[in-house]
């Protein structure tokens, strides 16, 4: 039987340099600004275990979202500190840290830079 794996997310953004640096600031990661035919372009977010896990994505036919898919961040060791520093790089606190039940941890929702909801995941 075969396990179903994410392998890869894109995040639509309309501002690239606004984006990156929110992004930058949430993660403490540099992101790899990354162009994609003539006129598209990425920029890569690293992954915990090397390589990439995704990327900002920005073309004419996407658009930010509250709906539809969500990308959840590890926020270890600190949820209050990837608020913190989200909120200070201009993105809101729509849910905030929330007990999700069970030993399944906490979540909160965050609006980025660019009017996506993306969500926070801990298990402390």
């Amino acid at each position: 039987m075969n396990v179903a794996s994410v392998v890869w997310f894109d995040i639509p953004v309309t501002d690239m340099t606004r984006a990156i640096a929110f992004y930058e600031a949430l993660t403490g990661e540099s992101l790899i600004r990354l162009p994609v035919g003539d006129d598209k372009e990425t920029a890569i977010i690293p992954s915990a275990g090397g390589g990439s896990a995704g990327c900002l994505f920005l073309a004419p036919e996407d658009q930010p979202s509250h709906y539809g898919s969500r990308v959840y961040f590890d926020a270890t060791p600190s949820m209050a500190e990837w608020i913190s520093r989200a909120e200070q790089a201009g993105g809101k606190v729509l849910v905030p840290r929330t007990r999700i039940g069970g030993d399944m941890g906490f979540y909160a929702y965050l609006e980025d830079t660019e009017g996506n909801r993306i969500g926070l995941n801990t298990r402390d």
